[in-house]
């Protein structure tokens, strides 16, 4: 079973090193940092501290497009997501499974819209424009990942 979830207990981890799982609020899963970069497939150009910084700015986006149906399933009795009713896959909840997918999305799509500042060059700056569809893409993947969760059916809407 591979999860993006922290493994370590808060005690024997300093959720403030770049490279220790990033603590969540307590009702949805901690990251754990390592297993995340290699979900995203990211290489040694985005730095420990970068990376972070894009997984913690990506929960707090997540977290909060989810607080209304997390405070429905508080008031339902549910004291954490992995409570919540889901299916199984690969020994993960779904619901857990695309929380961790619309984290991930989103924080993958934030630093490719920060390439740009690791190469400057007009060599780097089209290489860049080849990752514009992408950083669409995941920010989509993230979404759906959201309605998902919430049970909401998914809506692609073109403009024409």
């Amino acid at each position: 079973m591979s999860s993006f979830l922290a493994s370590t207990s808060a005690e024997s981890v300093s959720f403030n090193d770049p490279l220790s799982g990033i603590k969540n609020d307590g009702w949805f899963p901690d990251i754990d940092v390592a297993k995340a970069r290699a979900a995203m497939r990211l290489d040694g150009t985005v730095t420990p501290p970068r990376l972070r910084e894009a997984l913690v700015a990506a929960i707090i986006s997540i977290n909060r497009q989810l607080q209304g149906w997390q405070r429905s399933q508080q008031v339902t009795g549910y004291e954490d997501l992995e409570s919540v009713p889901a299916p199984t896959v690969d020994g993960l909840k779904t619901i857990v499974s695309l929380y961790q997918r619309a984290v991930c999305c989103t924080a993958k799509a934030d630093l490719i819209e920060h390439y740009r500042d690791f190469d400057t060059t007009s060599e780097g700056n089209r290489k860049t424009d080849l990752l514009d569809p992408s950083i669409g893409e995941q920010r989509r993947n993230a979404q759906w990942a959201v309605a998902d969760i919430k049970g909401e059916t998914r809506v692609t809407v073109e403009l024409i």
